[in-house]
């Protein structure tokens, strides 16, 4: 059966026949829809059980009504039987049924007290749903997946790595990433429904643009980014002022990061010199080194001595940041 988890200890949650709507447990404990989830099913839900759960702006709610979307999201992942899921913000559900009709266990985090117990009520039927009833930003949810993963490889030997696919909150989109992305050791495959305007700055990386952040580092620095497709804001409840985009996030192995000392350090480095993005790197960085050793490690690393944070690729902060540790030994 599904599982509500709070800090304290978990609790079942009992189906009501207003919230399992047209779904319908079926052998190895799978849930089939007899429709998709469209507008309607969106509101059925959300007025369920004598309760009217309004979509909190504070939270970035907004619900996806479209199932072929939802159906692309799985595909891109290419979720498939045995897979398990990390889903963020499952919201009624309607991503969640996608993933588990395609053989996946999914774990959801939901900060929303309601929305969590709708999910777990919802999908109550089956042994492949989890929520934790969590702030993502703030939980050790790669504890829980990491048991998920160790009890598979023990028992069943399928899988090595977790998934992420979510249609996340569009405005702690950034929070998510730096949460998830480092996570390489547990998740293979990050999928994201995000803002459009995000999910195109994070995906082209220009140097010498207006849009060329930190976070463009930190995105390259752990995952291969690429751009999918855009998703017209029509298709949410309700429906947000910006369109949205998905992103798939292949994410690297701890042992094929780039070569820092320490990549602690090496992001220090990165977030001080886009905090003066207008000024020299010689006079941005002067923090960690004295000016005339930041002009040697610029030098050593083959860039200008006048460089800014806009003009230096992932590689160039790599060669500056070694070359800036080795002078300082």
């Amino acid at each position: 059966m599904a599982w509500l988890l709070r800090p304290s200890p978990p609790v079942s949650i009992a189906a009501s026949p207003s919230t399992a709507g047209s779904c319908s447990g079926i052998r190895r404990g799978l849930i089939r829809c007899a429709r998709a989830d469209d507008v309607q099913t969106t509101l059925r839900l959300l007025n369920s059980g004598g309760s009217r759960r309004l979509p909190r702006k504070s939270l970035g709610q907004h619900y996806m009504t479209n199932s072929s979307i939802n159906d692309r999201l799985s595909s891109i992942a290419e979720v498939e039987d045995g897979d398990v899921v990390l889903e963020i913000g499952p919201g009624t559900g309607s991503l969640t049924s996608v993933l588990i009709n395609a053989g996946a266990t999914v774990i959801a985090v939901e900060k929303d007290p309601r929305m969590a117990a709708l999910v777990a009520e919802r999908f109550q039927e089956t042994d492949r749903f989890m929520v934790l009833q969590e702030d993502l930003t703030k939980c050790r949810v790669e504890s829980h997946v990491s048991q998920l993963l160790e009890n598979r490889r023990s028992g069943e030997g399928l899988i090595n790595y977790a998934k992420v696919v979510a249609n996340i909150p569009f405005n702690i989109s950034t929070e998510i990433i730096k949460r998830i992305l480092p996570l390489g050791d547990i998740f293979s495959d990050v999928v994201l429904l995000l803002q459009h305007e995000t999910a195109l700055r994070l995906t082209d990386s220009q140097l010498r643009s207006s849009d060329y952040r930190a976070i463009n580092i930190f995105v390259n620095f752990f995952s291969d980014a690429e751009y999918q497709f855009k998703v017209d804001r029509k298709n949410f409840f309700p429906e947000p002022n910006v369109d949205g985009a998905v992103v798939k996030f292949k994410l690297r192995r701890p042992a094929d990061y780039p070569a820092v000392g320490s990549v602690k350090d090496f992001f220090s480095m990165v977030n001080s010199a886009f905090n003066g993005k207008r000024k020299m790197l010689r006079k941005s960085l002067q923090h960690l080194r004295k000016p005339h050793e930041i002009e040697e490690a610029l030098s050593f690393a083959g860039l200008p001595v006048t460089a800014r944070p806009e003009e230096l690729s992932l590689n160039d902060f790599v060669s500056l940041h070694n070359s800036l540790t080795s002078t300082h030994q």
